[in-house]
């Protein structure tokens, strides 16, 4: 071996490089290390129990709720879908988490759109409603009420987030949809490319987000935190001529 490269090596005193750890020198706080958290994991089994609502086609649960999603069949989730008990809906923070939601014998994954009533009485753990679609994927019609295990699971999208402005130039609700991942939203920031630096959304309500700064006329770039803290930054997703009630989609997602 050469001389210099063995000194080198001697040098590096046994430090192994991780392909998942990234230094970055910092200015006079020392080397921090960037961590790249992975993929969102599934959850521990737990159990529930499930009911079903609307029509054998979906209907009567594509629209509304109290998620905000206005047409979930046309915002990608279709009607692979359910409502879920208080504690799962968490005030609007749960929506657009993902469940696997296993039967005696089947099992189907469905993304939480909207609130279901409490638990219902009898019964044990949290309450799904599912669309019918979904519960008869796992059960009859006349079963009506029946005993599940369930686990949160990372939810699988086709194609970047989307990001959805309405209101006007001095109030602005922002819907965000197709989150993978852990697929829900816990914060929000957006920038623009002039005058408007990083600015923190308030919830409105769902997932509906609220800002009252004017993002007229400016490039948008979005940053989008899910409840497993991990982040996904949308560059410059909406440009410039944006229009309110336009649904744009980002290149990437989680």
């Amino acid at each position: 071996m050469p001389p210099l490269l063995a000194s080198l090596l001697l040098g590096l005193g046994g430090l192994t490089l991780l392909a998942d750890v990234i230094v970055v020198a910092g200015g006079g706080g020392g080397a921090k290390p960037h961590v790249n958290h992975g993929r969102f994991k599934a959850g521990p089994w737990e159990v529930g129990h499930v009911t079903f609502y609307g029509g054998r086609d979906g209907s009567g649960t594509t629209e509304g709720g109290a998620c905000g999603y206005k047409d979930t069949a046309a915002e990608a989730y279709g009607v692979q879908t359910a409502a879920v008990s208080p504690a799962l809906f968490d005030g609007g923070a749960g929506c657009g988490a993902c469940y696997e939601v296993k039967g005696v014998d089947k099992a189907v994954v469905v993304t939480a759109t909207n609130q279901a009533p409490p638990p219902v009485s009898g019964q044990q753990g949290e309450h799904f409603d599912l669309t019918m679609p979904a519960f008869l994927q796992i059960a009859e019609e006349k079963a009506g009420i029946v005993p599940i295990s369930y686990r949160r699971v990372a939810c699988t999208k086709k194609g970047g987030i989307r990001y959805t402005i309405t209101g006007n130039p001095s109030y602005n609700m922002v819907m965000v949809t197709n989150v993978g991942g852990a697929g829900d939203v816990v914060a929000m920031m957006v920038k623009g490319n002039k005058r408007v630096k990083w600015t923190p959304l308030q919830r409105s309500w769902g997932q509906l987000w609220k800002t009252e700064a004017n993002l007229t006329s400016e490039s948008l770039t979005f940053r989008v935190m899910t409840g497993d803290h991990r982040k996904a930054t949308s560059w410059h997703v909406l440009p410039s001529d944006w229009q309110f009630g336009k649904t744009y989609q980002a290149t990437k997602n989680f």
